[in-house]
């Protein structure tokens, strides 16, 4: 009878568990053993002399198709799980979603070369050439926000559409954000902890962060404690390098295609704001709503959702209002 009490109680705390009790175990570079939520497959490449594989998710629509097919770009501090909501909803409406790991992100191979988003986007239309998709739209968040504007400028006739959610790169980062040494970035990346990612994952919800963005954080912070963490470190570093030193902001008036731009409204974002010691510069950098309105001005024929009161995941944040803005552009 004691034995049944206590099998009782275990079972009832761990029903009960914080989230901190569910943490995985240490995961390797390419997060296997991480569980996406639709089949992986791979592109194979070779990047500077070296055989890299690129992951993706290929969704076929569950409803009758419609011909069209979107493509979700994540940002820097992701993968393409974090669509799982977004690829249920266009699926359900006729739509083939494609959604990359970057080479560097996510299940994707982290090889130690020199990072650019021509590079990326070229990958990019290698894998739809693979697929045999001829057009596409193109959805970038964050990061992936200025790899979807190159990407539409290298490939015009393949993208035809364009979504731009809060996207980084609306500002050239260089004329506030000291220069960093990549050395010393991945530096910093190396001490990486999952309180430190924590911390800055909670700036993306300036209203409180919710604890089921906890999906997305610990497979990062599961990394840190995994042999393979260097190497996770240093294409964090590359990357971040990439960023700071590729900027598209100077390019949007030659976007050609229409596009559609999504801007939570509260986000602050600054790739390298821990860098910026000077509060007047801190205070003028990652203003969101000046920024989309004057990246809107420049595209021509663009249209500017503004979302009050969302920080830099709409989709995570707002999902029914992301989702509806973005279905009506495509409709």
């Amino acid at each position: 009878m004691l034995r049944v009490c206590f099998c009782l109680l275990l079972s009832a705390w761990m029903l009960a568990a914080p989230v901190a009790a569910q943490v995985p175990a240490p995961l390797n570079a390419t997060l296997d053993g991480f569980a996406y939520p639709y089949p992986v497959q791979y592109l194979p490449l070779t990047l500077e002399g070296q055989r890299v594989r690129m992951a993706y998710m290929n969704v076929p629509a569950t409803t009758a198709p419609n011909g069209r097919t979107v493509v979700l770009l994540h940002g820097k501090n992701f993968f393409g799980a974090y669509w799982r909501e977004t690829i249920r909803i266009l699926t359900a409406r006729g739509f083939r979603v494609v959604v990359p790991d970057q080479v560097g992100f996510g299940k994707s191979d982290k090889p130690a070369l020199h990072y650019s988003f021509h590079q990326l986007a070229l990958n990019t239309h290698r894998l739809l050439d693979t697929l045999g998709i001829k057009q596409a739209v193109v959805v970038g968040h964050s990061m992936g926000g200025m790899l979807a504007t190159r990407f539409a400028l290298q490939y015009p006739q393949q993208t035809a559409q364009l979504v731009l959610e809060n996207p980084i790169g609306l500002e050239d980062y260089r004329l506030g954000v000291p220069f960093q040494p990549i050395a010393e970035v991945e530096a910093t990346e190396r001490k990486s902890t999952e309180a430190s990612i924590r911390k800055y994952h909670a700036t993306y919800y300036p209203h409180g962060y919710p604890s089921a963005h906890d999906e997305w954080l610990l497979p990062l912070a599961a990394q840190t404690r995994h042999p393979d963490f260097p190497r996770v470190a240093r294409a964090n570093a590359l990357t971040f390098a990439m960023i700071y030193q590729q900027p598209v902001c100077y390019e949007f008036g030659l976007l050609q295609v229409p596009t559609l731009l999504i801007i939570g409204q509260d986000d602050r974002t600054v790739v390298g704001k821990g860098l910026i010691k000077d509060p007047a510069v801190l205070a003028r950098m990652g203003q969101y709503p000046a920024l989309g309105q004057r990246t809107a001005a420049v595209i021509k024929g663009s249209r500017l959702i503004a979302l009050p009161g969302v920080g830099h995941i709409p989709h995570l944040e707002a999902t029914e209002a992301f989702h509806r803005e973005l279905l009506a552009f495509l409709q």
